[in-house]
């Protein structure tokens, strides 16, 4: 290993505390002679979800030498409530200790800029590598063995079980169900997401039928994966699927469809891989990698798809079994226009009405909407950082974190409010935005079922029904913007650099062109007077506006990577991350801004 200064990892701390330790606290000194990788996300972030699945197999592979420690550091008010954190944990199946840091003092101790990050700690307490973004597993892999073995010669590491226990499981009928809808029969269909099932529930909406799946976590034919996003589709469904059930296999990045009549499962699209940049984006459907896809819509004689992990929507055609990109550039934030240009931020609900596909733009907190010639549009919601609960006229009115959106008979839509835990109306008549009701816990979905509105309050694990009221209730405004400390720099010239150090055993790729590239762009875009758009190297000069002295800067960066093992088909990695960076333009400030993709920087 490439030698370098030995920096000493700063203290673990958090006001939330520990959680899946069994009420202990710890301490890195507790941890001295593991090696610690610690994580640092939020729940929000399917970035963050995706690099929860990369570590569990790094976590069973070496578990007698590495403890992973989550420090979860919140962007939305909701995701500072402990109980949320709580929540989390156990929805999406997190097998390691968590540090709840409401405050986000260890981030800022770390110096993190972004959902999310990975630091290695070794087994004498120094930090020896981070990663920011996700991808990264197999070169964290690698540090670990070196590590192992130079720490084993040393006498320095120590093994055992680590210090995860396990929390005691709840018996309930659903447990954070993500989606629902109703079948000819009455009853509900219902994504158990983290039981990794489906649930047939009668139309009481309470008593169970049946359960599709084995409950394990998997891709075999009686297997899923945190399903969520569920489509009942036409009877006249070409490709042999009319009447079947299009399941959004999240985390296996599949579509799968299931026959309520005989309750078999195929999958009809996906290879059970993630996307990465490169990837095929158009093809034989079982052929071309997904990225999870969270909601599905039959819309214009086509499943689409909220394809969360790359922040588009994709279409799958069950008449010529190909699947294609629909709208979005991968590139995350809210930009309107024709589909191929638009910008999307995790769209995870999706409802067809007449000559529209309603979005819910989950981080953006917006309401959006394709139309039938692919043109984006945005009803409410203005950006990644502002969020809140305020109704009125929708250019002003706030959402927090939407997951869901139903389509309603006259014309306007229920927004399932999820971070807000309520339920919302928006009226394209009016253009205006009112509350249906509060106090439901994380909903997710909602189904309408005669004159009633069936909510999926995830986090309450269980079906809500409610009726469609004359009027909607009225609540107390409240606004938000993400609050993390703004980075002060210098007015005028500003160099950018994102560190990228290929990881050991890998060099940069350029057999077919440049392996690297940066995006730039700013809020306000005024901020910017110049460095913004697109280009392949990873240092840029920027010009930041005196004027505006407050905004945000958006980076995007992507390197490629491959195995320095002189073969003709070494495997290559795509390293790849977004940040949102607050700045405050101050005279005298630094003049230079370091982000750190992978490596340390200098």
């Amino acid at each position: 290993m490439a030698t370098r200064a030995r920096v000493r990892a700063p203290e673990l701390v958090g006001r939330g505390g520990w959680l899946n330790t069994g009420g202990q606290d710890y301490t890195l000194a507790d941890l001295r002679g593991r090696i610690v990788v610690v994580d640092f996300w939020t729940f929000c972030c399917v970035n963050c979800l995706h690099v929860l699945d990369e570590l569990r197999e790094l976590e069973e592979k070496h578990r007698d030498t590495v403890v992973v420690i989550g420090v979860h550091s919140p962007k939305f008010v909701h995701e500072a409530d402990h109980r949320a954190v709580v929540d989390a944990v156990e929805r999406y199946g997190v097998a390691h200790p968590v540090l709840d840091d409401p405050d986000l003092e260890t981030w800022k101790q770390y110096a993190v800029r972004a959902w999310p990050t990975l630091v290695v700690i070794d087994p004498e307490g120094y930090i020896v590598a981070q990663h920011a973004g996700e991808g990264h597993a197999h070169a964290i892999e690698k540090l670990v063995e070196e590590l192992a073995a130079e720490h084993s010669a040393k006498g320095t590491l120590r093994r055992g079980d680590g210090p995860y226990v396990p929390p005691e499981l709840v018996a309930t009928d659903l447990r954070f169900p993500g989606k629902a809808l109703q079948l000819p029969s009455g009853g509900f269909l219902v994504s158990d997401s983290t039981r990794h099932q489906l649930v047939e529930l009668g139309a009481d909406g309470e008593s169970v039928v049946r359960r599709v799946g084995s409950g394990r976590r998997g891709f075999g034919a009686d297997e899923f994966s945190e399903p969520q996003g569920l489509v009942l589709l036409p009877e006249d469904a070409p490709g042999g699927l009319g009447g079947r059930v299009i399941v959004a296999d999240t985390v296996n990045h599949a579509l799968r469809a299931y026959d309520p009549e005989s309750g078999s499962v195929e999958t009809v699209a996906g290879t059970g891989r993630q996307w990465w940049q490169g990837s095929p984006t158009s093809g034989p459907a079982l052929e071309v990698d997904l990225s999870s896809p969270w909601d599905v819509a039959w819309f214009d004689g086509l499943v689409w798809i909220a394809m969360a992990g790359v922040h588009q929507l994709w279409t799958y055609d069950p008449e010529t079994g190909t699947v294609a990109v629909a709208a979005g550039t991968t590139n995350e934030g809210l930009v309107d226009g024709p589909a191929a240009e638009a910008w999307f931020a995790q769209p995870s609900g999706l409802a067809a009405a007449g000559d529209r596909l309603w979005i819910a733009d989950s981080e953006t907190s917006a309401l959006r909407w394709i139309d039938h010639d692919r043109i984006v549009h945005t009803a409410v919601g203005s950006g990644l950082f502002d969020f809140g609960h305020r109704d009125g006229e929708a250019g002003q009115a706030l959402l927090q974190h939407p997951l869901g959106v139903t389509a309603l008979p006259d014309g306007s839509v229920a927004v399932s409010d999820t971070y807000n835990h309520a339920l919302r109306r928006y009226d394209p008549a009016t253009d205006r935005v009112t509350t249906l009701a509060t106090d439901l816990r994380e909903p997710s979905d909602a189904v309408l079922a005669g004159t009633n509105l069936v909510v999926v309050e995830s986090a309450r694990h269980r079906l809500t029904r409610l009726r469609l009221p004359e009027e909607a209730v009225r609540v107390e405004a409240v606004a938000h913007r993400t609050r993390r400390d703004a980075t002060e720099v210098a007015p005028g010239e500003l160099q950018l650099d994102v560190v990228f150090e290929a990881p050991a055993g890998q060099k940069l790729d350029t057999r077919y062109g440049p392996s690297t590239r940066l995006l730039v762009s700013a809020t306000p875009p005024e901020l910017l007077a110049e460095g913004s758009g697109a280009g392949t190297g990873l240092a840029r000069g920027l010009r930041l506006n005196p004027a505006v002295t407050e905004g945000v800067l958006h980076v995007s960066a992507m390197a490629a990577s491959c195995d320095d093992d002189g073969s003709e088909y070494a495997a290559c990695h795509m390293h790849q991350q977004d940040w949102g960076v607050p700045v405050r333009l101050t005279e005298g400030a630094q003049d230079r801004l370091a982000l750190v993709l992978a490596g340390l920087d200098a």
